[in-house]
């Protein structure tokens, strides 16, 4: 049934998937409304510089989720990174255990001015994972740690983004509600604080993703992209009608980046990924 509706509103709004796709042209001009932006795990295959390269013809401005080695590079083709990483530490182990501060402010203390000088506007972190603990304290310990690393931020003009991912795929998350991450916010109380709102990952918890867009895009400081189900491309085989949601977010005024986060199906990863750049220009 969601795959019918997703259908009928895609008819609706007059503007199929194919027309949007069919503008994929070599004449195409971006009409620069949203900066895009693409995580590299997604193309892990593909050489960095050569993946450079080829979002430079795209017109994408920045590829993320890149370590400190590898903002060069990116510069290199000129791009910029939209988000790097700031400690080895992977999801499960963040700013919710008091434990994790010490280990996780030095390394966020040490990146922020080196992300800085490389012109790396985003930090990300995570919550971690419950582990028994209660949100409430959970959130408690995040804004303790957080305040830490702050003033840096703040010194530097480096914001740090806390994802927003869904609960079952990465089970036992805490940030897995934007309102619990809205709070977090407000508890810091840093516009160097936002949230990273991933679109794929908050249509499986909540749903309602452009009206949650609205209410919360005082504390959003990056979008992420994926088709639901699957995580794939933004087109027809998936739910969510991303010219709508990009059009929200344009109304909204936001000036940050979307990265495009879907993990390609198709053999042509690159043509994929031009697709549904075009799809979410509007």
């Amino acid at each position: 049934m969601i795959g019918g509706m997703a259908g009928a509103a895609v008819i609706a709004a007059g503007k199929p998937f194919e027309s949007i796709a069919a503008q994929a042209s070599d004449q195409y001009q971006l009409k620069g409304n949203i900066r895009h932006s693409v995580s590299q795990w997604c193309y892990g295959d593909i050489p960095l510089d050569e993946f450079a390269r080829a979002c430079k013809e795209m017109g994408i401005e920045s590829i993320e989720l890149l370590h400190e080695k590898d903002w060069a590079t990116v510069a290199a083709a000129g791009l910029k990174c939209a988000v790097g990483y700031a400690t080895d530490w992977g999801i499960p182990k963040g700013f919710n255990r008091k434990e994790n501060h010490d280990k996780l402010v030095a390394d966020y203390e040490a990146m922020i001015p080196k992300a800085a000088a490389a012109g790396v506007p985003n930090l990300i972190c995570f919550s971690g994972n419950r582990d028994g603990l209660s949100d409430h304290d959970g959130l408690i310990n995040c804004a303790t740690g957080l305040r830490k690393i702050i003033p840096a931020a703040e010194k530097h003009g480096v914001t740090i983004i806390m994802e927003l991912l869904n609960g079952y795929g990465h089970k036992d998350y805490q940030c897995d509600k934007t309102s619990w991450g809205a709070a977090l916010a407000e508890m810091v109380g840093s516009d160097r604080f936002k949230l990273l709102y991933d679109i794929y990952h908050m249509q499986i918890m909540e749903g309602n993703v452009i009206e949650t867009i609205r209410k919360y895009i005082n504390y959003i400081g990056h979008i992420h992209t994926g088709g639901v189900p699957g995580r794939h491309e933004l087109d027809e085989t998936q739910e969510l009608y991303y010219p709508a949601i990009m059009q929200a977010l344009v109304k909204t005024g936001y000036k940050g980046f979307v990265g495009q986060e879907f993990v390609p199906s198709q053999k042509d990863k690159l043509a994929s990924l031009r697709k549904c750049i075009r799809i979410c220009d509007v």
